[in-house]
Order: C-alpha cells, then sequence, then structure tokens
C-alpha cells in the first residue's frame, strides 16, 4: 500500500468523514445584531457562537489616565447549547472556572495583536455567546471576536474618532487533536470526547504563535505529534484568516 493509500486508509476513520488536514466549514455572518459597533455569527460546522464589540468610553481603574486603551471579553453558553441543559451561571451567582479561563485566554489573545495606545483612553468589550457547542467554542470565540473587534476598529474610523487603525494582525485560533493515533485539524464533540490529546493553538495572520494549550488526554504525545499538530494549526489558521479577510472586504 502506498503512502498515500495508507493516509487515505486512515483519515476514512474520522467520525466527521473530514481529512485529517481539513476545516469544519466556515461561515461569517456580519453585522448580526443591530446595536453593537461591531458583531459577528461565526459558525464552525455545528459550532455557532454570537460575537458582539462593544465601544465602552472607559478604561479600567488600573489605566485611568493612562492615554492608553484596553480590550476584554466575556464568554458564556447558553442553558441549551449543548445536548442536555446546562443552568445559567448568573442563576448560580457566580462564574465556572472553565468560562472564566476562556474568556480571560479571549481578551489576552486580542490584547497580543492591539497596539493599547492607539486605541486611546477607551475600551472594546466583546462578548461571545455560544449559541450551539459542538467542539471548539474558545477556538471560535477568538476567531469570531476578532472580527467583531475589527468592525468596530471599522467604526471609530469611520467617525474619526481614531488617527490610526490599532489593530496590528490578523487573529484566529483552532484545536488539533491526537485521535486513534493521527494528529487532527479542528476536532468536533465527538473527537475532542474520545481523542488521546487536546491542544488549542492560537496564532497571528503572519504566523506569530499567541497561545498553546495542549494536554494529554488518553496517553501521552510525542514531540513529533507536537509538531505535526503545530503545523496543521498553521494551516488551518491561515484559511481561518482568509476566511476573516474575505468577510471584511
Amino acid at each position: 500500500m502506498s503512502q498515500a493509500e495508507s493516509n487515505s486508509a486512515a483519515f476514512a476513520s474520522r467520525p466527521s468523514g473530514r481529512a485529517h488536514d481539513q476545516l469544519r466549514t466556515v461561515e461569517l455572518h456580519s453585522g448580526y445584531t443591530r446595536y453593537a459597533e461591531g458583531s459577528v455569527l461565526i459558525k464552525m460546522g455545528h459550532t455557532h457562537v454570537l460575537c458582539n464589540a462593544s465601544v465602552l468610553n472607559t478604561v479600567p481603574p488600573f489605566l485611568r489616565d493612562s492615554n492608553q486603551g484596553w480590550v476584554t471579553a466575556e464568554y458564556g453558553m447558553l442553558p441549551r447549547a449543548t445536548h442536555t441543559r446546562s443552568g445559567r451561571e448568573a442563576a448560580r451567582g457566580k462564574q465556572g472556572g472553565r468560562t472564566l479561563e476562556i474568556q480571560r485566554l479571549i481578551g489576552r489573545s486580542l490584547r497580543a495583536v492591539f497596539d493599547l495606545k492607539a486605541l486611546g483612553e477607551r475600551t472594546i468589550q466583546i462578548d461571545c455567546d455560544v449559541l450551539q457547542a459542538d467542539g471548539g467554542t474558545r477556538c471560535a470565540s477568538i476567531t469570531g471576536a476578532w472580527v467583531a473587534a475589527a468592525q468596530a476598529v471599522n467604526t471609530l474610523l469611520q467617525q474619526q474618532q481614531l488617527e490610526s487603525n490599532p489593530i496590528r494582525e490578523h487573529l484566529a485560533a483552532v484545536s488539533v487533536g491526537v485521535y486513534k493515533g493521527q494528529v487532527l485539524l479542528d476536532l468536533d464533540y465527538e473527537e475532542d470526547s474520545d481523542c488521546d490529546a487536546d491542544m488549542n493553538i492560537v496564532m497571528t495572520g503572519s504566523g506569530q504563535l499567541v497561545e498553546i494549550q495542549g494536554t494529554a488526554e488518553g496517553r501521552t504525545f510525542s514531540r513529533n505529534d507536537l509538531n505535526q499538530a503545530l503545523d496543521l494549526a498553521e494551516q488551518g489558521i491561515a484559511g481561518l484568516v482568509a476566511r476573516q479577510r474575505q468577510e471584511l472586504a
């Protein structure tokens, strides 16, 4: 059996039927809500996240009188975003650890590509609400949040409230995992829940790494697995950035 035939046989075992290096179908619907300065509904397969960007003429107390802006995020899942209903965190009176971890990831990822001085003393607040979850919600949130933030910045530029664009470059994120011995791009829930290793990679449009989150689930993974995962993530993120450019154009 040739290497190509061997690879095809291995990829045929992927539940989604996709090739090992194939993203799920990606859709971006800009201007999805009426009032936010930037808004996009991002669909990555059956994972759907609504990202709204609001411009606030204030900054956190530690940045007052600093002539510097701030970019931050909140993240949440609707009660029936998954197979069974989960209670609203607001009803419990506090956010869970996973929610806090994800929204901090979204915020610091966005700040990595912002010139906060050029933003001026204002905040761009991103709200990422998961309408439907099928794996990769944090990655979809980051990819969509960047588009919403870019729209909010374009609004400020059109209103001549900014002298220059504070966004240095594009930003996107994708999941990669080791599933039944194969390194796969963009895991859906079925793959993610049964994978040997799970990674979330955040990169800029120029290919610079922002964050790598990787955890062994069923078994440990090798340095070669990690190298393959990074190569796949770079390829996938290039595709996501191309889709962002197309949407903003």
